[in-house]
């Protein structure tokens, strides 16, 4: 595999299809790749099988849109800004779109199973609950574990006896390997190497179970300069595919030591709560811009510069709030 190919936004999202299995870096509210998920939706994108470990706004928004058919996670929300999803909440009590529930470790396991290249990974997280209850497999009960998408595995689970030291039942949980890793990181090498400046979540797993990549940046800079701090990164070039400078491309979620999450849009999104009310934020946020820099333009210079790290990390222009 040669260096990954740099590449616009628009056809980084035209090469994911409707129907494809797509995965995310980040954890709530940081490192989300939004930009690309808003040109998911203006590009008209549907039929989406997302796996998440935890969902965020960009998932939550993609389901508005209805770009998305399968979410499977174990959680969706803001942390402390909003603690449900409230589009995929919506549609899933309407019966418009189909969830399988996991725990975290679940999902967790599935990811890491993928990563490995193995087949499932045993575990015994979440034995004894509705988790695992026929009743609630939801893909099975659609007649979706029949073998013919080969993303979506015969069984929800199954379970076996420890055979090497009679330790009682195991579960087993079946890999995920997504068609599709849409990652966010700040830098990214000439050649691919992808560095974070905070936790990594489980991005390196998502980025090693997936069959292509797309890293999506702030800043592509020289691959000798990454290399200089090996510790500091968590991809390199051969596991990456494509790569896509755009900078605040993870608003309204943070990015560590370059900008924090926008709090305050997050908390107007969370007041949308029917479909009417997600089509107007929609066409204000995401239709009526041609590009991410009509976004950013909409946005404004005095609101991006609020929320920009200084130098230790974070912004001290955001109210945090007091006792």
């Amino acid at each position: 595999m040669g260096r990954p190919e740099k590449i616009s936004l628009k056809e980084a999202a035209s090469l994911i299809k409707d129907g494809d299995l797509v995965a995310f870096s980040g954890f709530t509210i940081w490192r989300r790749p939004v930009a690309l998920c808003y040109e998911l939706v203006r590009q008209g994108r549907k039929n989406l099988h997302l796996f998440e470990v935890q969902g965020g706004f960009h998932s939550d928004m993609l389901v508005g849109a209805g770009c998305v058919k399968i979410w499977e996670g174990s959680w969706m929300g803001q942390e402390i800004l909003g603690k449900v999803g409230e589009n995929l909440s919506r549609k899933q009590c309407a019966g418009e779109i189909l969830t399988e529930d996991f725990s975290h470790g679940h999902a967790v396991a599935r990811i890491v199973a993928g990563s490995l290249g193995l087949p499932f990974f045993p575990t015994a997280l979440a034995m004894g609950t509705d988790i695992l209850n026929p009743k609630y497999d939801m893909l099975g009960n659609a007649g979706l574990r029949d073998g013919s998408n080969p993303k979506i595995p015969r069984k929800k689970y199954d379970v076996m006896k420890d055979p090497f030291y009679d330790m009682g039942e195991l579960l087993l949980m079946p890999a995920v390997n997504p068609n599709w890793a849409l990652i966010y990181a700040p830098y990214v090498g000439t050649e691919g190497t992808v560095r974070v400046l905070a936790q990594s979540y489980n991005d390196m797993d998502v980025i090693k179970a997936s069959d292509k990549v797309i890293v999506i940046c702030e800043e592509i800079v020289p691959d000798e300069y990454l290399r200089r701090e090996p510790e500091r990164n968590i991809a390199s070039g051969y596991e990456i595919d494509y790569i896509v400078e755009c900078p605040w491309a993870a608003h309204p979620t943070g990015s560590q030591y370059f900008y924090d999450t926008d709090a305050e849009f997050l908390r107007n999104f969370n007041k949308v709560r029917t479909q009417e009310e997600f089509d107007k934020w929609a066409e204000q946020w995401i239709f009526s811009c041609d590009s991410h820099m009509d976004y950013l333009k909409k946005l404004g210079v005095e609101r991006l510069e609020s929320l920009r790290a200084g130098v230790l990390g974070y912004s001290r222009r955001v109210k945090r709030g007091k006792r």
